[in-house]
């Protein structure tokens, strides 16, 4: 990879006034876009990164778990662009990041007394919940589905920019479909240079512990996936048992 310290005058009409700019070192350099690496903290990278999430483009950035990869999670064509960047095939859903369980209402058609008990217990958190997907939910970030995958997550990063952005994250791991979860901006840039503008750096992350998915549209509900919280956990907030979903793995 060749590092520049320039700036694609082409890109933004007010840029930042330091930009890390990485392009590949392979074909034309002209030709490709560049994504730059800015630190998180900064107040002109992070306008700069609400600017760029409102004009429907996707930024990387991190979490609580590992580095995520994000678009306006009520504009289509950036969930379209979202895919594209993470080679994603469309029949994978995309779940929400939202900036507090607030936000539920916002995107479920209907919030059962479980996700309530739920999300006050563990959000923000490494907690998914399933939840009936409202009028809002592009019919892309759910594949053609009736459920959306929401989670507030407990990084400050990440919730602030839901909050400037005044909508939820469409948002998953930011990686290549099927790579390694990233928990570093420079894993995110091994992997998604040249597919995204932005990446925020928060420096790392707690690496690649995935939050564990509770579907509350059954019941009892049902664990799709097994992560940070672990059903003991989860069983103990409830009063009673979950349904295990057959090869779940993990039970930490």
């Amino acid at each position: 990879m060749i590092a520049r310290f320039v700036w694609n005058a082409a890109t933004e009409e007010n840029p930042p006034m330091s930009v890390y700019s990485v392009s590949s070192s392979m074909g034309n350099q002209n030709s490709r876009p560049r994504t730059q690496v800015l630190p998180a903290n900064d107040t002109e990278a992070f306008a700069h990164a609400v600017r760029l999430l409102r004009a429907g483009k996707v930024i990387a950035f991190p979490t609580d778990t590992v580095y995520g990869v994000g678009a306006s999670g009520f504009n289509a064509r950036a969930i379209e662009q979202l895919f594209l960047a993470k080679n994603r095939a469309r029949d994978k859903a995309i779940p929400y990041l939202l900036a507090s369980a607030n936000d539920l209402a916002l995107v479920a058609r209907e919030v059962p007394a479980v996700a309530r008990l739920l999300a006050n217990r563990f959000w923000p958190g490494a907690l998914t919940l399933v939840v009936p997907a409202g009028s809002r939910v592009p019919p892309i970030l759910v594949a053609g589905g009736d459920r959306v995958a929401v989670r507030v997550p407990a990084h400050p990063t990440t919730r602030a920019l839901i909050d400037a952005l005044r909508a939820p994250l469409a948002a998953t791991s930011a990686n290549l479909s099927g790579a390694r979860d990233p928990a570093t901006a420079a894993e995110v840039l091994a992997q998604l240079t040249g597919r995204i503008p932005l990446i925020l750096d928060g420096g790392p992350t707690h690496g690649n512990v995935p939050s564990t998915v509770v579907d509350v549209t059954t019941d009892p509900p049902t664990v799709r996936r097994v992560g940070v919280i672990s059903i003991e956990q989860l069983e103990n907030a409830l009063g009673t048992q979950v349904h295990r979903e057959a090869g779940t793995q993990g039970d930490k």
